[in-house]
Order: C-alpha cells, then structure tokens, then sequence
C-alpha cells in the first residue's frame, strides 16, 4: 500500500446509517488487511489518537431509523467531519436491501445533503455478492430462507415492518425520494473497465449527478471498484452498501496494490455468551430456536409489558438471566421470534393506546434491552455478547458506554465477532457482535460462543 496516501490519512471514510451495517464497512478492509476503526460518535482527541495509522475510519449513526427534519438538522455536521478526514473515496453506507422510504432513512435527502459539501460523482452502489445481494438492469436482489430472491418478492423486505419494500429498482425507489434525475450503469456496461468508465461519462453528460450501479458477479466487482477509485479524489461520495469496500478491495487486489492476507483466526471458545435480540426476522427466529435445541436459556423479553413497567419486566428478565447463568448456560433474551409472532400485533397496539409513535416505541425497546445486557454483564462477568438487530444494536451500545469497535474474528461477512472500547472500564475490552436481522448461518450463537473465525475451524470442532 506504499505510496497510495501518506500513512496518517485513510483511504475510506464512512457513515453508516445503522448502526451494524456501519461495522460490516470496517470488518472488510480489517479482515482484508487494512486496519480501521468504527467510532459510535464523534471522537474525543485522546479517543482518535488510540487509532492513529487507520486505513479505514468510520462512525456508526441511525439515520436509517430517522426523518428528513432529522437528517437536515444533524447530517451536515457529519459530513464536514468526513471530508474533514482527507479521506480518498467518503461513503454513506446504507443496507444492502435499501432499507429506507421518504418518511424514515431517505436516502435522497441524505443524497441531495451530501450535495452542498461534495463533488458531482455520486455512484449508488447497492449489491454485495459477498452477502448474496446482487442488481441486475437496476433491480435488486437479495437472499433469502428460500433463495435469492427480487426485492419486492423477497420474504422478509415485502413485510418488513418498517420500511417495507414495494418495488426492486433502485432507480424508482430513490425517485421517491429525491428529485434528482439518476443514471444507471448496468452489467453490459461492466465489459471492461473502459466500458464502464465510458457509462459514467454517458450518464454524467446526461445531466445524472446519482448514478447506480450493477454488479451480479466477483468479476464485476474488480471493474466497480477501478471505476469507483478512478474517480475518487477527497470530494468524492459515494452511497452503497459495505459492497463499496468490496469493491475496492477487489479492484486493488487485481492491480497488485493489495495483496492477500491469510483468514484471520477464531477469538477462542468460552464457556457462555449473553445474547440480546430486538429483530423480528425469519433468520433471527431461526437462529434462537437453533441455539435452544444447543442449550442456551432463551428468555422473552415482553416488550408490550414493558412499557407499562419497564422496570419489573428488566428485573424479572436479568434475575432469571442471572439464575440461568449461575446454572452455567448461555442465554438469549429476545422480544419476538419472527414476523409473524404475536407480540408484535401486541406492542403495536399497546404503542397505539398509550400514544407512542412506533419510532419512539421501538427506541424505548432497544434501550431496555441494552440495560438488561449491561446488567447481565456486570452482574455475571461475562465478557462476550451478541446483539442482534441493527436499530437495537445502537441503542445497546450507548447503555453500554462504547466509543468504537475494531473487528476481532470473522464470522460471516457482516457479521464479525469485535473488540469494544469504552471509557468505562468494565465494558473495555468487550468482545462484541453485533448482527443484522437477516445475517449468519443457524448455529451463528454457538459459533460466537465457539469464537468465530473461518467456517471450516467451527465445523471440524
């Protein structure tokens, strides 16, 4: 990497707007040897000065959980402080299944925000295929329990109880949301990389500042990445999932400028884990009932109950929790187990009599959960945990006093095992994972409890 910037300036600089969609960024330029670090909110000077050297820094945010008056009043300041790192390549990581609508995580108001402060490329890119999320002619694809399937087809997006997705262009879906004209770049124009940069040009010309981007193939996504770093300079934004940094890594592997480095290690088995959950996906609900037949305690958290009380349901949870510990198990408190649990009708209808915007209810959700797993880790010395969810997975963060995480052992991708830093010294030093609803395999509790690390360590144990 001699000779890209000088040492003291990251190649890439992020925001996420969830909060573990913003450690997937930091996961693959670690694990492909390119040390970086996710502050969870602007760093002090002593805080950053624990990172200097970083080739990738990152914040952690929740604007995929925001409105637009929301993003107008906070995002500029951060991206002053993004282009205020001298950052080659600034990107505004956003959910590989475009989580967002106009009311809720716009990304054309994050887009057209972003404008005021830098330069006119603006390259959409969502597809992953790392993760299984691929686009095709402007239509995105993502995986699924049952296969890969159109986003507006797709078992979980079609019903997700936020920002359900309706329709799979990308293109329509950001026109909803903003009045800026987008281009495309599709899979025919990723012939070569020549070609791609000619598509560019043709979609500029046209008068198209967003331009999205296909990719259905490894071998597109070394082509993406030249175009994307061909056209960086500190000015540059660029909106996509963590499939960005794939992208590039691909792209400075194929040119020498990167080589590869071996798989990193598991963490080391341990002999118990806490778990945490506030998501309602299908794969979260298999994964609990995967790691109930292994022998975790799997607790409900009421979420309805809770707020009528929140404190006795806290305490009724973290006693049993205790109790269950004590016994030497590992536990899981989740609030739903599925999107067709019942208690999610339930909160919703609590949330609706007590006059609780679902927004606010499901805050109030995510940070009852963050204060039972800081007492449970307390209480029991626990050192290891997952929190599943990406809304649930900010506000459990900030119950727990972190200021940044650095990836530790690989699961996944998208889903690593990290090392927590926080002022506290109880929670320092944490190992931490922090999982998406839709991410990992069945047994991927036990395989944090077991340390994570290249699949073929696990599944020999």
């Amino acid at each position: 990497m001699t000779g890209w910037l000088p040492e003291d300036r990251p190649l890439v600089a992020w925001y996420g707007d969830d909060f573990t969609g913003s450690a997937a960024c930091m996961e693959a330029l670690t694990f492909a040897g390119l040390p970086s670090v996710l502050f969870l909110a602007p760093p002090t000077e002593r805080q950053a000065k624990r990172f200097h050297g970083v080739r990738g820094l990152g914040m952690a945010g929740t604007a995929r959980a925001k409105g637009p008056e929301w993003m107008r009043e906070n995002l500029p300041a951060v991206f002053d402080w993004m282009h205020g790192t001298g950052a080659r390549l600034c990107h505004y990581k956003i959910c590989s299944t475009l989580d967002s609508s106009p009311q809720l995580g716009s990304i054309g108001c994050a887009t057209e925000l972003a404008a005021t402060r830098f330069g006119s490329w603006m390259p959409v890119f969502v597809a992953a295929p790392a993760i299984r999320r691929y686009q095709a002619f402007g239509n995105l694809f993502a995986a699924g329990p049952e296969g890969v399937s159109r986003l507006d087809r797709h078992p979980v997006m079609r019903c997700h109880p936020v920002t359900p997705m309706h329709e799979a262009d990308v293109r329509l879906v950001l026109a909803e949301q903003t009045r800026s004209e987008i281009g495309l770049i599709t899979v025919e124009d990723l012939v070569s990389p020549g070609a791609a940069e000619a598509a560019a040009d043709r979609e500029r010309r046209a008068g198209r500042r967003i331009v999205a981007i296909d990719t259905v193939s490894a071998s597109d996504l070394a082509t993406v990445g030249g175009l994307l770093w061909a056209q960086a300079n500190c000015h540059t934004f660029a909106i996509g999932s963590q499939g960005v940094e794939y992208a590039l890594i691909a792209h400075w592997r194929a040119q020498g400028l990167l080589q590869p480095v071996p798989p990193a290690p598991g963490a080391g088995e341990v002999n118990q884990i806490i778990v945490v959950s506030g998501s309602s996906s299908t794969v979260t609900a298999e994964q609990i009932g995967h790691a109930a037949a292994c022998g975790f305690h799997v607790l409900r958290f009421d979420a309805a109950a809770s707020m009528h009380d929140p404190g006795m349901e806290a305490a009724a949870t973290v006693s049993a929790g205790l109790d269950a510990l004590g016994r030497g198990e590992s536990v899981l408190v989740h609030s739903v187990r599925g999107p067709s649990d019942p208690s999610i009708r339930t909160f919703r209808e609590t949330a609706n009599r007590r006059g609780i915007s679902m927004r606010a209810a499901n805050r109030e959700l995510g940070m009852a959960l963050g204060r039972v797993l800081a007492e449970l880790l307390d209480r029991s010395g626990i050192r290891r945990a997952v929190v599943c969810g990406g809304d649930t997975s900010g506000q459990v963060a900030a119950q727990l006093d972190l200021f940044a995480l650095t990836a530790l052992a690989p699961t996944v991708p998208g889903a690593a095992l990290y090392r927590a830093h926080s002022e506290t010294a109880a929670h320092d030093g944490l190992e931490l994972a922090l999982k998406g609803g839709q991410m990992g395999s069945p047994d991927y509790f036990d395989w944090i409890r077991l340390g994570g690390g290249p699949a073929r360590e696990w599944r020999q144990t």
